[in-house]
């Protein structure tokens, strides 16, 4: 066992220790697992579990998670449970740098608040690992405290920076009595845990439960049956909506919440091992099935008319607000999926008639869906500057085209800022008065090297033509509205035959949204039309992204998982490969 650090995505460096397998050496290990603590605890509680899993098959490496063990951080406490995630992210990514071990060869086993951030990183960042164990999986916690929850938010509300103690004693977590005494006598484990961590795992783990079907990795569950900490019925409705293809439930009936410590711990152990070894000898899925497709043709369809009235009293209200509130007028009057209607809520500047229509409008800029539209241009704009820093890194023009841009406002805005040698853009759009808005923007952002026109984001033939060829491509808020992935297929296509090899794709999704229902029965689109929209599994476009010859690279998203940013490069191999499969089966791939 070896002790090291690496250095998450916001520049601290978390601790974390490894174990090889005895006739391996350290540089060339084949397959690795990832090992997720529990709250409160660190990962040298996990040092038999390692080395019993771990064996003669598997390099072996286990975090501590921020604010845990011999990681930096207060005690118990991140600045939000999507930044444990993201931490969980960098650590897969550190592992591949360092050890050469790519994403199929690895499996993540994980334990209680580790199993949440397990689940929530296979679901948000859709990595294509080749197995998921999750132990006593705190999907939902005990809260004794009669409206726990709500007191909670509230005093997250005004007490940004607060904790609370676990209530949990050694004796309660498992049979075995040296085990409790060893947890009692740790110095690292701490028992603080920070509010804002409790309601935030609570949030996510709600969605990632309700959304489970968008995680088709193989996955295993080990239930304890008298466990005192979080809730049974919870992970049984994560498992049966689980879309794997290779999935399993084990429930201990006499077992306590800690299942690696408990006293017969070996079976967990053993039938932990027996599902890698079957998952390991399972191929990794080279695409996945559609997802929420019943979901897009239900809004796609009139409510029943009991609903429908409801829906349009909501509308009527919105109709009335919209006379007070900048915002709302500006969706209707352009479509609320308009570029007008994005530049404004981009600017979150409250405005409105009178303080009751101001009020109105914040209350309309801060709903989740536009504060998460607002945290996807951070994102983009991030990422679109980490593309232009690696495409000169390489001695490449920057050469950017975006085949939806609307105005382009996000993507000229970049440029002026990066600034250095020039970048070129092409900015394509249907609508022509969106063309015109580009030029204007362009000019007035003094953006030399720039061309618009008209052009359908859907026609392959038509992108391939795209001159100069880009390096950069962005398709940003395009896909997330129309359902056929034929179509998305072709376009994806059509910006891998235009693209230079070794060039970047930045893509965006949206897995979920909580008001998706209200904005498809209330809300109009830039066409006059109800704004439907087809949510997209993180492993869905990813794999549709793949298959057309491209390899994620990165994936960054808002807090609450709605919208994500990925970051992906083209590979060089691609068109070697469809010209021989193009000989093979006699059509164009």
């Amino acid at each position: 066992m070896t002790e090291r650090h690496f250095t998450t995505w916001d520049g601290t460096k978390l601790f974390y220790r490894s174990w090889f397998p005895s006739e391996s050496s350290e540089s060339t290990p084949r397959r690795a697992l990832i090992l997720f603590h529990r709250g409160h605890e660190h990962s040298g509680r996990l040092d038999e579990i390692a080395r019993r899993l771990g064996g003669t098959e598997f390099a072996v490496f286990a975090w501590d998670a921020r604010g845990h063990g011999n990681s930096p951080g207060e005690r118990g406490w991140a600045e939000s449970f999507a930044a444990l995630v993201r931490d969980a992210d960098t650590f897969a990514k550190h592992i591949t740098r360092e050890y050469c071990i790519v994403p199929e060869n690895m499996a993540v086993v994980a334990h209680s608040v580790g199993a949440v951030i397990a689940a929530a990183w296979v679901h948000d960042y859709a990595p294509r690992i080749r197995a998921l164990v999750l132990a006593s999986p705190a999907f939902r916690v005990k809260l004794y405290v009669p409206f726990a929850l709500p007191f909670l938010r509230v005093r997250r509300k005004f007490q940004p920076k607060s904790f609370v103690k676990s209530y949990v004693r050694p004796g309660m977590l498992t049979h075995d009595t040296a085990e409790a005494k060893s947890y009692a006598a740790d110095p690292l484990i701490s028992r603080a845990v920070s509010v804002n961590l409790l309601v935030d795992m609570y949030d996510t783990a709600e969605r990632v439960v309700a959304n489970a079907a968008a995680i088709h990795t193989p996955t295993l569950l080990l239930s304890s049956g008298k466990d005192f900490v979080v809730k049974l019925p919870v992970q049984r409705k994560f498992f049966h909506r689980l879309s794997s293809v290779l999935k399993e439930m084990r429930e201990y009936e006499t077992f306590y919440h800690d299942i690696w410590h408990e006293r017969d711990r070996s079976w967990p152990i053993d039938h932990t091992r027996d599902f890698l070894r079957r998952a390991f000898a399972t191929p990794v899925a080279p695409d996945v099935p559609p997802s929420n497709v019943e979901t897009y043709e239900r809004l796609t369809h009139r409510p029943s008319p009991i609903a429908g009235l409801a829906w349009t009293g909501q509308r009527a209200f919105l109709k009335i607000a919209g006379k007070l509130s900048g915002g709302i007028a500006t969706g209707w009057r352009s479509g609320f999926d308009s570029g007008d209607s994005l530049d404004y809520v981009y600017r979150n500047q409250t405005n409105g008639v009178s303080p009751i229509g101001r009020l109105i409008d914040r209350i309309y800029l801060d709903s989740p869906g536009w504060r998460g539209i607002r945290q996807r241009r951070a994102n983009l704009e991030e990422l679109l500057g980490r593309a232009i820093v690696l495409v000169r890194a390489e001695g490449k023009p920057a050469q950017i085209l975006d085949p939806a841009a609307g105005s382009g406002r996000y993507v000229l805005e970049t440029v002026q800022r990066v600034g250095g040698a020039p970048i070129g853009v092409t900015l394509r759009d249907w609508n022509a008065a969106n063309v015109q808005a580009a030029t204007e923007l362009a000019r007035a952002c003094r953006v030399e090297e720039f061309h618009a026109e008209q052009g359908d984001a859907f026609d392959r033939a038509s992108l391939a033509a795209v001159k100069p060829t880009p390096g950069i491509a962005i398709v940003s808020g395009l896909y997330e509205l129309f359902a056929d992935n034929l179509m998305v297929r072709e376009s994806l296509a059509g910006l891998s035959d235009a693209m230079s090899e070794g060039g970047y794709l930045i893509y965006t999704n949206q897995p979920w949204h909580p008001q998706l229902e209200m904005i498809a029965r209330v809300l109009r689109n830039r066409e006059g039309k109800p704004w439907v929209m087809r949510c997209r599994s993180q492993a869905e476009i990813d794999g549709l992204v793949h298959a057309a010859g491209f390899e994620k690279i990165d994936t960054l998203l808002d807090r609450n998982g709605i919208f994500t940013v990925s970051l992906a490069r083209r590979r060089t191999f691609t068109r070697q490969r469809e010209s021989k499969m193009s000989r093979a089966s006699g059509e164009h791939i």
